[in-house]
């Protein structure tokens, strides 16, 4: 898995979230693209992957891990405040399953 090193160091730090933007600063600092081509090239991959999803397909990205998408059926389900029975609705769910390498950075 490439590393894109670190983006805004301090503001990752800070709140603990990457964010579009950060990716977008690493783009532009690792590919030479100016910053309005970074963003739309982070943007146009998030869409690609939302896309896809929507469509129903799964998206995986090697050496990060797995978009999946599963159907659910319905079920009964407990209000846990008063007890009574209610039904759940049939719904897909997104998973996801980050590969054996993202695993293993993550547990240094």
């Amino acid at each position: 898995m490439a590393d894109l090193g670190i983006a805004r160091v301090s503001d990752v730090a800070l709140n603990g979230t990457l964010t579009r933007a950060d990716l977008a600063d690493v783009v532009h600092r690792n590919l030479g693209l100016s910053r309005a081509e970074s963003a739309h090239f982070v943007e146009r991959v998030l869409h690609h992957m939302c896309h896809a999803l929507s469509e129903g397909q799964n998206v995986k990205i090697s050496g990060f891990g797995s978009f999946i998408l599963r159907d659910k059926g319905q079920r009964v389900g407990r209000n846990p405040k008063t007890g009574i029975e209610v039904p759940i609705a049939p719904r897909r769910v997104m998973t996801f399953r980050a590969s054996q390498i993202l695993r293993d950075r993550i547990a240094r």
